[in-house]
């Protein structure tokens, strides 16, 4: 299972980045805000796509797209990319080469409306349950700015804790070692997610 699965769970589903979400998320990427908190520099729509292909081609990266799963109106279907309900990314990066067995992960939910719900939290978690299984991850780190409250907040609940701080950048790193509690929980987590 790689770059073609979906996972669903309670109230996400995660698909596929795929050609048909590209114009949205470029839509998202030109708020300052979201550049500032993602720590990204604005594409164009052109450059946006080419970025597409190359994560999709990247055995390194895995990306997702956040679908809530409320604004397809119950009518969630595999395969289609509901372009209608994203709501915002989550990708792991596994570019350590003293460490193949960390990645690092990121998480944006894009769109006001649907943040506070839970949803970066459960995609986070299935993401996590996915990387163990699928590439036999077993540290994630996180890199978040330090004016990003809530999300810093989301990943210590999630049991990250910090390791790092960067005053040049203003960014924390936060760090999980995946114990065997811990990776059962996910891996019931995964077992309770229906995947393609």
């Amino acid at each position: 299972m790689g770059k073609e699965a979906s996972l669903e769970g309670e109230r996400v589903a995660l698909v596929p980045y795929t050609a048909a979400h590209v114009p949205k998320y470029h839509e998202w990427m030109q708020d300052p805000a979201l550049l500032a908190a993602t720590g990204s520099e604005p594409l164009s729509l052109d450059q946006e796509f080419q970025m597409q292909r190359s994560w999709t081609l990247d055995p390194l990266k895995q990306t997702f797209i956040i679908l809530d799963k409320e604004m397809v109106d119950g009518k969630y279907m595999q395969g289609d990319p509901h372009v209608e309900a994203m709501v915002g990314d989550v990708n792991i990066y596994m570019n350590d080469l003293d460490d193949p067995q960390m990645a690092e992960i990121e998480i944006m939910i894009a769109e006001p409306k649907s943040r506070g719900k839970g949803l970066g939290k459960e995609s986070v978690l299935m993401m996590m349950a996915f990387a163990m299984k699928n590439f036999g991850i077993h540290t994630f780190r996180a890199k978040i700015g330090e004016s990003n409250r809530a999300s810093l907040h989301m990943f210590q609940k999630l049991g990250f804790v910090e390791s790092s701080y960067s005053e040049i950048f203003k960014e924390v790193t936060l760090e999980l070692d995946v114990t065997k509690a811990k990776q059962e929980e996910l891996q019931c987590l995964l077992g309770d997610v229906n995947h393609e």
